[in-house]
């Protein structure tokens, strides 16, 4: 496929299930990362909570949407790289619901982030060791379903990016893209 064709394809309320469940257990694993360092603020588990529901087959609602950007608001305010990158993955989570069916590299972002966000908190909990977040993509790619991979497949590659979530988000695309080939 070329890159950032405007091709449009279907995705169905399942197959946008499986994405969020995806972003929903990478963002809870380090959701601690953000309650350790913001308890108070309840913004990133209420947009895991709004993903979860989806997630077990409510259909899409505002929920997502509104906990997406709070959740996002509360990574920008966070005093800390991990706690940021912990509610930005909440928030990610969320917003699967919402992930647009058109063939645009930015949005191979939505479905995989909230997993690369949780393998540079690894990364930084080890004293920033990249073998670290490299066994965390493993790891992530090794759990990601079929149906996760066959919705990737449909996007051109993730973007090239400067940081290093944006390389371990390349990793892991690349990972599942060489997956049954």
């Amino acid at each position: 496929m070329a890159p950032d064709r405007d091709l449009t394809f279907e995705l169905t309320p399942g197959e946008l299930r499986e994405v969020a469940r995806f972003a929903l257990a990478s963002a809870e694993s380090v959701l601690p990362v953000f309650e350790d360092v913001c308890p108070h603020d309840l913004r990133p588990r209420a947009a895991l909570d709004a993903a979860r529901v989806f997630a077990d087959g409510a259909p899409r609602r505002r929920l997502q949407r509104v906990a997406s950007m709070d959740a996002h608001r509360a990574a920008a305010a966070a005093p800390t790289e991990p706690a940021r990158l912990a509610a930005q993955a909440a928030g990610d989570a969320a917003s699967a619901a919402y992930l647009h069916p058109i063939a645009k590299a930015h949005q191979v972002g939505h479905i995989l982030r909230a997993t690369a966000n949780a393998a540079r908190i690894a990364e930084l909990a080890s004293g920033d060791d990249p073998s670290v977040g490299l066994a965390e993509v493993a790891a992530a790619s090794a759990r990601a379903t079929p149906v996760l991979v066959d919705v990737l497949r449909r996007y051109p590659a993730a973007p090239p990016g400067r940081s290093r979530v944006a390389e371990l988000m390349r990793a892991l695309d690349a990972a599942l893209r060489e997956r049954g080939h």
